[in-house]
């Protein structure tokens, strides 16, 4: 139920549909990292809400059509939701709150080896490390949710263009 608000020719951007048909979930951190939950507002700005410590949970009010985002709080890492990257609340059955179950994601050993390394050097002093040059430039390529969600609408816009074509 995401939206693309783009314009033709312009850049796809995701942003939550306001449904008004409220729906209860538990956030669930599955994770050993304390997580930083995204809301993506009506005009797809990322909204940040209080964090969940590693291992806990926490019951929301949200609504049919919000897009969710979860993230590591101290290095904007993306996280998986329910083995995905965005989490859009369904219907609640039974009148059950959904789990929402937040975990790491499997990453590459290059990106792990790039974590390690963001968090034990200083970024202007990346440059003085013995390494090949792209790998000053993947250093520098911090994590950030607003690159991460431009390549999500843009994903997105892909994938709903495909389904169109096909019928």
């Amino acid at each position: 139920m995401p939206q693309d608000v783009s314009r033709p020719g312009s850049v796809p951007q995701l942003r939550s549909f306001n449904s008004r048909q409220p729906v209860q979930v538990v956030f669930c951190n599955r994770s050993t990292r304390t997580v930083q939950p995204i809301w993506v507002n009506f005009q797809g700005d990322p909204q940040s809400y209080p964090t969940l410590p590693a291992g806990s949970g926490r019951r929301m009010n949200t609504y049919l059509g919000h897009i969710w985002l979860f993230r590591e709080a101290e290095t904007d890492v993306g996280l998986m939701v329910n083995k995905k990257e965005v989490y859009v609340p369904n219907p609640n059955v039974n009148g059950q709150p959904a789990l929402v179950n937040i975990s790491l994601p499997v990453f590459s050993l290059k990106e792990r080896c790039l974590q390690v390394v963001r968090s034990l050097v200083k970024p202007e002093d990346y440059r003085k490390l013995e390494i090949v040059v792209s790998l000053y430039e993947d250093l520098e390529n911090r994590p950030d949710v607003a690159k991460d969600l431009r390549r999500l609408a843009v994903g997105f816009w892909e994938q709903t263009r495909g389904s169109d074509s096909e019928t």
